[in-house]
């Protein structure tokens, strides 16, 4: 009886929890969204932040002494400390600005004006610490934010440094500062911003920066840093005017020695700034390792080539500019192009290159010191929109990242597509840069003039402005 008794409950229970099946399996699927929402919070990969630590030391390494020793090699002996100097001068002012307010206006929420520039919401790194981690602005990627501070920091300190080889030997050392204390608020931190400024599903979730919306890529900074820099230092070396005694003197470079070491510490610095990029270490940075090998070396074969068809002669000036150009062009497609790609994008952007700094400088008869314009320029420019080509899968390239997606899945719209957006962001940045920086020249010029006279000139920067000597006789 008892038996019985059990074998009716069993059979009454079975039956029940038949009927509330659905009703549970419903009140999972309600509490999964909630689940998801209390999940644990993102930690730091040490392995990634490790990566991105060495690759912040790279790009310094890049800055100084690696550009600071590529321009100055290029200049007169009796003004390679002013080149020095300028450099160091450039990134260390540039690093206590960006902590100061420039890191808030390139990676925060700029509310109405939030298409071109940030807001002021982690000025003095407000709200930085050793628990906050930077995978809002880093699209998931979980870094200290101190680490990705300090990386972006190197790439606000080298973008202005690359500009002062356009007037190298003629400015004066207040107007160069001041210059850039001004450019980097105006025109650097906005470009920054809008390229780089993403709104997508994060912490922030809002519009984009300007750039970042017409979709077009940028992977390491080719707007940013190279057309950036050099429409910047082509506008000043119209406004400042030519050397005294250009096309007159003798103005060769004192030291290819000293260039050949900048540009190779350039190009061992570089790889921070690219696969670093990458803000992960993971095989996209392998494949922006890679690139900046292939396409630096393909560009220096294609500008020795150049050189050896046009004058008789390839020279160790022409090798080191074309490395310096093929690292510019890559720069952009650094994540995006496949190697192959790569080794094109290189022997393209040399020749283009060279026919700038050769026959469009003298054409025009602008005095460009150390080729600023036609080397990061239009090295940029054919980056840019050669990203927009190479970054077909069909190509070998590797795709888009689509953002918008929760697993954040390759896509690619269309070479057409891609390239006209690529093309408005290029657009884009060569007003900007060219405009504002048109404006603070001229703003510098009234406060403290922007040129040495012809005496300091003629005497040598070194000792006119700093009173010292980069080498001494015995």
């Amino acid at each position: 009886m008892q038996s019985t008794k059990f074998s009716t409950l069993g059979r009454i229970g079975a039956a029940a929890a038949a009927l509330l099946a659905p009703v549970a399996a419903f009140a999972q699927d309600a509490a999964a969204p909630a689940a998801a929402a209390a999940a644990p919070a993102m930690t730091m990969d040490k392995g990634d932040n490790t990566w991105m630590m060495v690759s912040t030391v790279l790009v310094l390494f890049m800055t100084i002494p690696g550009l600071a020793l590529f321009y100055g090699g290029l200049v007169r002996a009796k003004n390679m400390l002013s080149v020095l100097m300028q450099v160091f001068m450039i990134t260390c002012v540039v690093m206590i600005i960006w902590v100061t307010y420039g890191y808030s206006l390139a990676f925060t929420d700029g509310g109405s004006l939030n298409s071109f520039v940030g807001g002021l919401s982690k000025m003095f790194l407000a709200g930085v610490n050793t628990t906050s981690l930077a995978e809002s602005f880093t699209k998931g990627v979980a870094i200290p934010e101190l680490t990705f501070i300090c990386f972006q920091m190197t790439f606000a300190c080298i973008t202005p440094a690359l500009i002062v080889g356009a007037f190298a030997e003629r400015i004066k050392f207040s107007a160069v500062m001041l210059f850039v204390i001004l450019w980097v608020t105006f025109v650097y931190f906005p470009m920054a911003h809008m390229v780089w400024f993403w709104g997508g599903p994060s912490a922030y979730s809002g519009p984009s920066g300007l750039i970042f919306s017409y979709g077009a890529i940028d992977f390491a900074g080719g707007t940013v840093v190279h057309i950036n820099a050099g429409i910047a230092g082509l506008v000043g070396a119209i406004m400042l005017g030519k050397r005294t005694g250009y096309k007159k003197d003798i103005m060769a470079p004192h030291s290819m020695t000293l260039t050949m070491v900048g540009a190779s510490m350039l190009w061992v610095g570089w790889f921070g700034f690219n696969a670093g990029s990458n803000l992960e270490a993971n095989s996209y940075a392998s494949l922006a390792m890679i690139n900046t090998f292939v396409a630096t070396a393909a560009a220096a074969v294609a500008w020795c080539l150049v050189e050896t068809f046009s004058r008789g002669k390839a020279s160790m000036l022409g090798a080191a500019s074309g490395a310096v150009a093929g690292l510019v062009a890559v720069t952009p497609a650094a994540g995006f192009a496949g190697p192959m790609g790569s080794i094109v994008l290189g022997l393209i952007v040399s020749p283009v290159c060279y026919f700038f700094v050769d026959v469009v400088k003298n054409k025009f008869n602008y005095d460009d010191s150390l080729d600023v314009f036609g080397i990061h320029c239009v090295g940029g420019i054919i980056g840019a929109l050669g990203t927009g080509i190479l970054v077909n899968p069909a190509l070998g390239g590797a795709g888009i990242v689509d953002y918008s997606t929760p697993d954040f899945a390759a896509s690619y719209a269309g070479t057409a597509t891609q390239v006209w957006a690529q093309a408005k962001g290029v657009l884009t940045t060569i007003l900007w840069s060219g405009i504002g920086s048109a404006i603070l020249y001229k703003v510098v010029d009234v406060i403290v003039g922007l040129r040495v006279t012809v005496e300091a000139e003629r005497e040598g920067l070194d000792l006119a402005t700093h009173g010292e000597a980069a080498y001494h006789s015995s």
